[in-house]
């Protein structure tokens, strides 16, 4: 199995390079197009805001291959938001994303209680999208204040100060907001999953 974890310079690659490698799989770290194309499973992570990590992927010159990509392919927290057409996460305005996945990142409403980010540990509604086959009801860990709303390619749900996206999905792309790499044996299993899926 080849799988490559996309190096985009604003990610923690150390934490979803070792939730594979417990599960008997070994990454691949690369910003190389060449590499990325050729792998039988691409994973794209983020940490920050949506308009630093799409600043980097220009800068890498990636857009066009993950574009591209057929190979079974999931984005982790803002990988999974950089999978949708755009997001309102830059002081400039809204900025345009890869668009393989219809919609748009949305900045969460607050409530009492309930301040940004959405952080910590939360039930998860799944659907029958292989992802999370096995699954029912688990419990993913978030760390989040911007959104995908709940549209046709929504996956899994969640609720927080409102309902959102916990997972969408089209074609061979898949984004998952939670972090699989920190929920413990759930999260193992969506990993596992995708490691086992065909597209």
């Amino acid at each position: 199995m080849s799988l490559v974890i996309v190096n985009t310079r604003v990610a923690n690659l150390a934490s979803v390079d070792f939730a594979f490698r417990r599960l008997g799989v070994t990454p691949i770290i690369s910003a190389d197009p060449e590499i990325i194309r050729n792998a039988e499973r691409v994973v794209l992570p983020g940490v920050g805001t949506a308009a630093a990590a799409m600043r980097s992927l220009h800068g890498l010159a990636l857009v066009d291959t993950l574009r591209s990509l057929t190979q079974p392919m999931l984005g982790v927290c803002l990988g999974m938001q950089m999978l949708t057409e755009s997001s309102d996460e830059s002081a400039s305005g809204r900025i345009d994303c890869l668009g393989v996945i219809p919609g748009s990142i949305e900045r969460m409403t607050t409530a009492k209680h309930k301040p940004l980010p959405h952080m910590g540990w939360n039930q998860t509604q799944v659907g029958d999208h292989p992802l999370f086959a096995g699954l029912q009801d688990p419990w993913f860990y978030y760390v989040h204040s911007y959104a995908a709303p709940v549209s046709e390619f929504t996956i899994a749900k969640c609720e927080y100060t409102q309902a959102f996206s916990g997972a969408i999905a089209r074609d061979n792309f898949m984004g998952v907001q939670f972090h699989p790499e920190r929920s413990g044996s759930d999260g193992a299993r969506v990993l596992k999953n995708f490691l086992e899926l065909s597209c």
